[in-house]
């Protein structure tokens, strides 16, 4: 199996469409056209975990943060990032990184926060906006069911928990051919007025050229008129934070100790407590303080993130528990989801394979200690 056919599992787990700007997402080092002899997948690509990999036969990482994440003018070995892609170079290791491809998704890094925590009715706490675009194309009635369903095949139709959402109106289209037309009804020269049905169809942004590849294989006109919007609806299903509610209310003081038990932290820094109990949480795995806002307008009665500044807690204005419970340990659960995952879909090998597996790393890359 090479390394590329990995990448395409992986990019159906946390499309790269769904990263923010800002991010470093992909493969960031290696060849992948490379035969993969295994896959390391761990949370920080760092020295340590280059020696993991080379020591278990791997030479795919996976990891959740991005070790090149702002750009290198030169790689002298003078600093942990450049060690770190120096010594994978040499052994000819590719990594790769999802962050906030994941970080976005409906099933990534916060869904499996709210699980660990056993939130219930959970949902998008910052749905990610303009997105979503619209198709609407024309064709006549015999082609409807063909092209739409092609549409749906290629991901259009998707809103909130449902599928196969598309919207048809009747009309009448009219044209005229001139010498180089070649018509599916009438002759070159002839007007022709017919029924037609019009289609309309959303789909994410980054769909765009699968869906038109689509339309123009199933339609059944010379020249498909279509036409695309950008649609300034927000879309529910991606975006970064979620909110959900716990099956029975708690106290402060016992919520925050059932924090640090599931999330297994050194510690938990707050802000003040409010003297309410909390039932309705919102998590934002890493730096979060950009969502304090989004958490208090959904209700919140506690915001779980990370690297909160001294500031920023006066920004819970005595409206929610504010809760800092590490960077690393919002996100702890996330190699093991992609762990997972992977290992699901990577089940079939000869047994004389080179390929050594799906690895979990066992080294811990949490540069924070507490005593």
């Amino acid at each position: 199996m090479k390394i590329k056919e990995i990448l395409s599992f992986l990019e159906e787990m946390a499309p790269l469409a769904y990263a923010e700007d800002f991010d470093n997402v992909g493969l960031l080092v290696g060849d992948s056209n490379n035969e993969s002899t295994g896959v390391l997948v761990c949370h920080d690509a760092l020295e340590s975990v280059i020696e993991e990999a080379i020591n278990k036969k791997c030479n795919l990482i996976v990891c959740f943060h991005p070790i090149l994440f702002s750009g290198l003018k030169k790689i002298t070995g003078k600093n942990y990032v450049e060690r770190a892609i120096i010594k994978a170079i040499k052994n000819d290791i590719a990594i790769y990184a999802v962050h906030t491809a994941l970080d976005n998704h409906q099933q990534g890094v916060n869904k499996i926060f709210c699980d660990a925590l056993g939130l219930k009715n959970t949902k998008i706490l910052i749905p990610k906006q303009h997105f979503i675009q619209k198709l609407v194309t024309y064709t006549l009635p015999e082609n409807v069911e063909k092209l739409r369903n092609s549409l749906f095949d290629a991901g259009a139709g998707k809103i909130g928990n449902y599928e196969d959402c598309s919207f048809t109106s009747q009309g009448f289209g009219t044209y005229m051919g001139n010498e180089n037309s070649n018509p599916s009804m009438g002759e070159k020269f002839e007007f022709v007025e017919t029924q037609e049905i019009k289609i309309e169809v959303t789909f994410e942004k980054y769909q765009q050229n699968k869906i038109l590849k689509a339309l123009f294989s199933n339609h059944v006109y010379e020249e498909v008129a279509y036409e695309i919007y950008d649609l300034q609806n927000q879309y529910q299903n991606i975006g970064l934070g979620m909110i959900g509610e716990l099956e029975t209310e708690m106290d402060e003081k016992i919520f925050l100790e059932f924090i640090k038990e599931k999330m297994k932290c050194g510690g938990i820094r707050h802000s003040e407590f409010l003297g309410k109990p909390i039932k309705k949480i919102a998590v934002l795995g890493g730096a979060g303080s950009f969502a304090i806002k989004n958490a208090i307008s959904a209700g919140a009665d506690a915001f779980l993130t990370a690297d909160l500044k001294y500031h920023q807690y006066y920004e819970a204005e005595n409206q929610l528990l504010l809760a800092d419970i590490g960077h690393f340990e919002s996100e702890r659960y996330t190699k093991n989801y992609i762990f997972d995952y992977l290992t699901k879909k990577i089940i079939n090998f000869a047994p004389d394979s080179a390929f050594s597996g799906i690895v979990l790393s066992e080294e811990n890359t949490n540069p924070v200690k507490y005593l």
